[in-house]
């Protein structure tokens, strides 16, 4: 009988985010599989308000250079949710730390602009990811509603996990979310929350050595009775 309490814990601990991936696409008839579970996840109300578009191929190739020319020109165009920068005191200190973490394991140097940005423009690359997804909602759920994709999407991620496959979540996949709507038809009514880039990983690649910490239990979960 399967030990179900080890094995999601070895699943959600293998689950990381991944920076490098391999070109081999996904079957879509296991992409279907995967995508089927992830909308298992629970929902306020089972509203499901998660409006998913996966995208690869030819077709994410295109994105990416409009998304590469946007960066470059500077045409960021953020829904509501990311207009706000959150990252003050301890956040901005864990923030910093996940960058020197990545820089570090991929030979960036502090003052090298260049490389800084070639690393930075890999976000808009997909890391070489064959498939990428972004996840609209109707505005009006606000806060329950960007709970209720943070699940779906978590719920994502582990099921990739257990297939052997890799992601990562991107707030940047967001910034952009004119060009994002516009170049996949999109209602413009609908917000844009965060992209996932996802496929097979590349192990090879000198960022998966970089590892981020996590802040100890006490300092995040407050138990009362």
């Amino acid at each position: 009988m399967t030990d179900l309490p080890a094995a999601f814990e070895t699943i959600a601990k293998s689950r990381r985010s991944v920076r490098a991936f391999k070109p081999d696409p996904i079957p879509q008839e296991l992409l279907e599989h995967i995508f089927r579970i992830a909308g298992t996840a629970p929902s306020n109300c089972n509203a499901q308000p998660w409006i998913t578009h996966v995208v690869s191929g030819d077709r994410l190739r295109q994105i990416e250079e409009k998304l590469i020319a946007a960066v470059r020109a500077g045409d960021a165009d953020p829904d509501a949710g990311h207009r706000e920068d959150p990252y003050v005191g301890i956040y901005k200190e864990r923030r910093i730390g996940a960058a020197v973490a990545l820089f570090e394991a991929t030979g960036v140097g502090r003052h090298d602009k260049k490389a800084r940005e070639e690393s930075f423009l890999r976000n808009y690359r997909f890391f070489d990811a064959p498939h990428a997804a972004w996840f609209f909602m109707p505005p009006a759920f606000g806060l329950h509603g960007a709970a209720d994709i943070g699940m779906y999407a978590q719920t994502l991620m582990l099921a990739l996990a257990a297939n052997g496959m890799g992601s990562c979540a991107q707030g940047a996949l967001g910034h952009y979310s004119n060009v994002v709507k516009r170049e996949l038809g999109v209602d413009e009514g609908l917000a844009c929350t965060f992209g996932l880039s996802f496929g097979y990983p590349d192990e090879d690649h000198p960022s998966t050595k970089a590892i981020t910490d996590r802040a100890p239990l006490s300092d995040l979960v407050h138990f009362h009775e």
